[in-house]
């Protein structure tokens, strides 16, 4: 029997016929609002034109009063189990983070998946950069020329894969991920992550103050089934601001400059992230990002584009007119 009549601590905003669903966390006013104001449109129109499911999960899935207890960060590693508790009808979950813009038009993310893998997006690895190392210098340099002078000029953001992992006690794996999108099958992995979940203290150490990422990427690059998707579904802003457009550091109130490079980067992207707590990566807080229908109607377009055959046949010289 399904569940999905029942009131549940996620709340529905579309179903689907294939059991694929994207599922949020927005646990708070603030958060569900911020989610509701600048994400849902898109997130939504994505879901339906390649029939996607979406779930909001609005409030703790797991008791304050359970020892295994963690804040809303970690608790997307028990999606899964809450799903088969509520007997839900759900097969796929793609885990998206509360702050990631959807372009409508991208690719079916289910499409990519395995079923019998954990799909995941490097941070580190096969990134359309040369020179990880030169952005992270560029956010560095940025950040402390332009927003704080309290900015280190060298600190964790040049730690190596090695130095992340041994940090946290845990064995070097040979990538990272960015724990904001994941992919996974309910019925073959619900019960390792929730296993995973319950291995850790909720004061365990970590360079984000009780974060899951560095933990979480271990545990699954270390069970070893995992798929790598294009990094064009986990775009990340603290990448993208300081590889194409470094000039809005010093220029992060002209809001209608800031939306014009958001939507240039989403339209190269299929999900765009901003993780993280700096200034220039709350730039999403804006309406109407990529709502645009001529603009849209010009990346679907592009989109296709991209998917031609292209021989390099001479045309000849063409000139504009003058």
């Amino acid at each position: 029997m399904n569940n999905f009549n029942k009131q549940t601590k996620i709340k529905f905003l579309n179903h689907s016929k294939n059991k694929n669903y994207i599922i949020t966390i927005a646990i708070g006013k603030k958060y569900l609002n911020e989610w509701e104001k600048y994400c849902k449109y898109n997130t939504l129109k994505y879901c339906k034109k390649n029939s996607i499911g979406l779930g909001i999960v609005q409030e703790d899935l797991i008791s304050k009063k359970n020892k295994f207890w963690k804040k809303p960060t970690w608790q997307k590693y028990i999606i899964g189990k809450y799903i088969l508790e509520s007997n839900l009808d759900i097969k796929n979950v793609c885990f998206l983070d509360q702050d990631i813009l959807v372009n409508p038009n991208a690719e079916n993310i289910f499409d990519h998946h395995n079923e019998n893998k954990i799909s995941l997006v490097s941070q580190m690895k096969n990134l359309p950069y040369t020179n990880l190392h030169l952005i992270q210098r560029k956010i560095a340099f940025n950040r402390h020329e332009h927003l704080s002078k309290k900015y280190p000029l060298d600190s964790s953001i040049f730690m190596s894969l090695k130095q992340i992992y041994e940090f946290h006690n845990c064995k070097p794996q040979k990538d990272y991920a960015c724990a904001g999108l994941f992919v996974f099958n309910v019925k073959k992995f619900a019960d390792l992550m929730n296993k995973w979940f319950e291995k850790y203290d909720r004061n365990t150490k970590s360079l984000s103050g009780g974060g899951d990422e560095a933990l979480m990427n271990y545990e699954m690059l270390n069970f070893g089934k995992i798929k790598w998707l294009d990094y064009k579904f986990q775009a990340l802003w603290g990448y993208e601001i300081a590889f194409k457009y470094s000039f809005l550091y010093k220029n992060l109130k002209k809001k209608n400059i800031v939306k014009l490079c958001v939507e240039d980067s989403l339209s190269d992207n299929y999900f765009l992230h901003f993780a993280g707590g700096w200034h220039e990566l709350q730039v999403w807080k804006m309406k109407d990002i990529f709502t645009n229908k001529k603009l849209l109607l010009e990346n679907k377009k592009f989109f296709n584009y991209l998917k031609t055959k292209v021989t390099g046949k001479p045309r000849g010289r063409i000139l504009p007119k003058k």
